[in-house]
């Protein structure tokens, strides 16, 4: 077939819940690579937490912070921080509706100290990996550090936890014009509602754009998977799209496949359909 981009989520999608990579779809990635595809992460994540075992699987570039971050090969092509001046400015509007925040930065992540308590009592979605990723963070201890210690250097996105929608989308008439908002599914008993917003004309896929530039191809050669909210953009942009089992309803409507999930190794079983590995 011809040679394909593909990008691939972390999260529900690669693998669930700060889980290491199974042996299958390391597999999978390494055929397709080794097929002549390339295939690229696409992901939430900040670069500090994509973790060694996920980057050592191989892969021929990153997606990262929701499309903020872009490197191909080692090289960066695309880094954008939104300015100190326009985090505090959403920070003191989140606060000021009773919101608690989780900011990413190219050194790390901190965290409103209130929020920890709120993600530990929620109820998870089982579709909500974003969620469910930052419980699991908590739980494995991972240095997510306290907001007094953070730099005030600018950051790339601002996650946000709510214990109700109506606060969420009070903040949409102030920050509505300049960022996309993806919240992600919530159980119907929750207390706990999750999301992040995302800067207008950044996203996963404006990443996928630049990758596709730098090897001179079209959007028509690429094959995308994903399972949340903060994939939407980077499916609208695909050639392909494939979402996973266990993803939202919202990106199973815009698909064009649904395959297994992410605890089924949906990817190994949808690639070797494909037969891209």
């Amino acid at each position: 077939m011809d040679k394909k981009f593909i990008f691939l989520d972390i999260d529900g999608t690669l693998v669930s819940a700060m889980q290491p990579p199974s042996a299958r779809v390391t597999a999978a990635v390494r055929g397709a690579r080794a097929n002549g595809h390339k295939v690229f992460l696409c992901t939430g994540r900040n670069m500090p937490i994509i973790g060694r075992d996920i980057l050592d699987i191989g892969f021929d570039g990153v997606i990262a912070s929701a499309g903020s971050h872009v490197e191909v090969e080692g090289e960066v092509l695309f880094d954008s921080l939104l300015a100190e001046e326009t985090i505090q400015e959403c920070l003191d509007i989140f606060h000021m509706h009773g919101m608690y925040c989780r900011i990413e930065t190219p050194e790390g992540i901190y965290t409103d100290p209130q929020m920890e308590e709120l993600l530990q009592a929620a109820v998870a979605d089982a579709s909500n990996s974003e969620l469910i990723r930052m419980q699991k963070e908590i739980e494995a201890g991972i240095g997510i550090l306290p907001y007094a210690e953070y730099p005030r250097k600018g950051a790339y996105k601002i996650c946000f936890t709510s214990r109700d929608l109506e606060s969420v989308e009070q903040t949409r008439a102030y920050l509505g014009s300049r960022f996309v908002y993806a919240v992600h599914p919530y159980a119907d008993s929750n207390a706990c509602f999750n999301g992040e917003i995302i800067p207008k004309g950044i996203d996963k896929g404006r990443g996928m754009e630049l990758v596709c530039g730098y090897y001179g191809v079209g959007l028509a050669d690429t094959v995308a998977f994903g399972d949340s909210m903060n994939d939407y953009e980077m499916m609208l942009a695909a050639g392909y799209r494939v979402a996973m089992g266990n993803a939202c309803e919202e990106l199973k409507r815009v698909a064009d496949r649904v395959c297994g999930s992410v605890w089924e190794d949906g990817i190994y079983y949808e690639f070797r359909r494909m037969r891209l590995a």
